[in-house]
């Protein structure tokens, strides 16, 4: 039997989610946006990932984020959305803001990370490939080179959208300085840094500490925040220890990530969430989006199960500043 063709629900702008400007752009971006960092890579299950990424478009989730090596194995969950196009999304192309990254490893031998004109070019022509798009909408610097003169990483950028091969660009993971550079670089030559991606939750905020986010602010760059719920931490999973199961349980996480003062801080955050009717995954995204510098939260999702709860984040209910506060003061 020929498989049905997809037809995305009618009321996917009017069901519930928000959107919000990015920067001083013409782009709105929802207030979640779908990774793909987890879950939709070669060795997960193909059902599974296009079950997780229809559900997210029928309900307004127009931004799907990508990196050249998210996996695993690197580049397959490039080659998951190029499925999706072909099977779901072709159709919707021009609705959907599709992202990908260029900064970490690869492939072997000197050009296959970093931040070089070689390897941001020569990575964002695979991408495309696997993704079987023509461009992308959004292409990001994934981390900063300290080694290649910040002008090669930078103008790279530049060529690459009057290539046409990208619309807009982004940068990820830079620290303040070279970030305030790059925006000035960039806006000199008339392709503007759109967006910032960086971690941001509770537990774990540097672009605030380090100004990042007030550079962001101050240059009309919009910011959407990965890992809002700290890798899991800040959800149910580990209120009772470590699951044999879970990425902590397979030695996933980095040295003293998972430590037992903040699986005591996060029972603590529970209670509070308890107290607001929410989980603490929904509290978690709520802080989040309680900050108006932040554009878009960038969530992964293991299931549509799991992505419709995260999705109540919309319509949650805003903290007060005495829960702001008490937040603050557990988290420490």
């Amino acid at each position: 039997m020929i498989k049905s063709i997809y037809q995305a629900a009618e009321d996917r702008y009017t069901n519930g989610m928000e959107y919000r400007r990015c920067g001083k752009s013409g782009i709105l971006l929802p207030e979640v946006s779908l990774g793909f960092w987890q879950n939709f890579g070669g060795v997960d299950d193909y059902e599974r990932s296009e079950a997780v990424a229809k559900y997210a478009f029928d309900h307004g989730v127009c931004h799907f984020d990508l990196a050249n090596n998210y996996g695993p194995p690197y580049g397959s969950a490039e080659e998951t959305l190029g499925l999706l196009m072909d099977r779901c999304f072709r159709p919707y192309r021009d609705e959907l803001l599709i992202s990908s990254k260029a900064g970490y490893d690869m492939w072997p031998g000197p050009y296959g990370n970093w931040g070089s004109r070689k390897y941001l070019i020569s990575s964002l022509d695979q991408s495309l490939k696997r993704m079987h798009l023509d461009y992308v909408d959004l292409f990001y610097t994934h981390r900063f080179d300290p080694e290649t003169p910040i002008e090669e990483t930078l103008q790279a950028l530049v060529d690459i959208v009057r290539s046409g091969k990208a619309l807009y660009i982004g940068i990820s993971n830079w620290p303040a300085d070279a970030t305030r550079k790059g925006f000035e670089y960039l806006a000199a030559r008339d392709v503007p840094c759109l967006i910032y991606q960086g971690r941001h939750n509770i537990f774990d905020h540097p672009h605030s500490d380090n100004g990042v986010l007030d550079v962001c602010d101050e240059n009309g760059v919009g910011f959407i925040a990965f890992s809002p719920l700290c890798q899991g931490l800040l959800t149910d999973r580990y209120l009772d220890g470590i699951p044999a199961d879970s990425r902590a349980g397979h030695g996933r996480f980095r040295p003293g990530f998972m430590t037992d003062e903040r699986i005591a801080k996060a029972r603590k955050l529970n209670e509070m969430a308890a107290q607001r009717g929410q989980s603490l995954a929904e509290m978690a995204l709520t802080w989040v989006k309680s900050d108006p510098r932040i554009t878009s939260i960038l969530l992964g999702a293991s299931s549509v199960e799991q992505l419709k709860t995260n999705l109540k984040v919309v319509s949650a209910a805003p903290l007060s500043p005495e829960e702001m506060k008490m937040i603050a003061e557990i988290a420490g």
